[in-house]
């Protein structure tokens, strides 16, 4: 692991638009994005490799919360797996070169999958997800995003009720998401199964948390509800939502 920690860092998720239809602004930000994503470079040739990124802190940084070990599973596999098939998938493909949100949006195939996009849209969830926590995380947001809880769920205790259910309630394997809808202008929760994520509904993805089994199995055990409480009270970044909120409200 701890050449993993001694990868170079790019943070390729903060901050993050939503994608909902073709826009000057979207390919703008998909541009960019094509030199956030690391690739790996062949006798100069760009290739359509995406690298397996780290999270945003050491894999022993979020102890006693979450532990090593589930880094070592969660990260150091199953991440990694994801990376690794999407590249197998897309090599020598219409999908080479184009960004991982590219891919996400054009084999999310209009709720008909194509192959590669669980590979993807489960490669895009995680770094996501490991982004959304810190060391020392939880408490309460403040600014612009606590003004817009409480406009829109009436309260942060309501919103905490309310983002813990959709967690505990997503059937089998899933994530819970606060999303922006840019056309209604206001945040919402949503729950998705297996890898779908925000993106293809159009909305901006400012947090989530991730109920796959192996999420948590190794330090909570079937005790899901435990493991949001504590990603709640102690590992969410109320930073890193803000910084999302900022750019998609800009």
């Amino acid at each position: 692991m701890a050449a993993a920690n001694s990868l170079s860092l790019t943070s390729a998720f903060l901050p993050r638009h939503g994608f909902h239809g073709p826009s000057h602004n979207q390919n703008v930000q998909l541009s960019t994005q094509k030199k956030q994503f690391a690739r790996k470079a062949v006798s100069g040739t760009i290739t359509a490799k995406f690298e397996l990124q780290p999270p945003p802190y050491p894999m022993d940084a979020l102890e006693p919360h979450m532990s090593s070990r589930t880094f070592e599973f969660h990260w150091g596999k199953h991440h990694r797996a994801y990376v690794d098939n999407l590249n197998k998938q897309i090599d020598g493909t219409e999908l080479d070169g184009k960004t991982l949100e590219d891919i996400i949006l054009i084999t999310y195939n209009k709720g008909s999958p194509l192959p590669a996009f669980n590979n993807a849209a489960q490669a895009w969830n995680h770094q996501f997800f490991w982004e959304s926590m810190k060391p020392n995380g939880g408490g309460e947001p403040s600014g612009k995003l606590l003004e817009l809880i409480n406009r829109d769920f009436g309260s942060y205790d309501t919103f905490v009720k309310e983002f813990k259910a959709a967690a505990a309630t997503q059937f089998g394997s899933g994530w819970a998401w606060l999303a922006y809808k840019p056309e209604d202008k206001k945040l919402a929760l949503v729950k998705t199964p297996n890898a779908e994520n925000p993106l293809v509904l159009g909305y901006t993805a400012l947090l989530t948390i991730d109920v796959w089994e192996h999420a948590y199995y190794l330090d909570f055990q079937n005790r899901r509800p435990d493991y949001i409480s504590i990603f709640m009270e102690k590992l969410v970044s109320w930073e890193a939502v803000s910084s999302r909120l900022k750019t998609a409200t800009a």
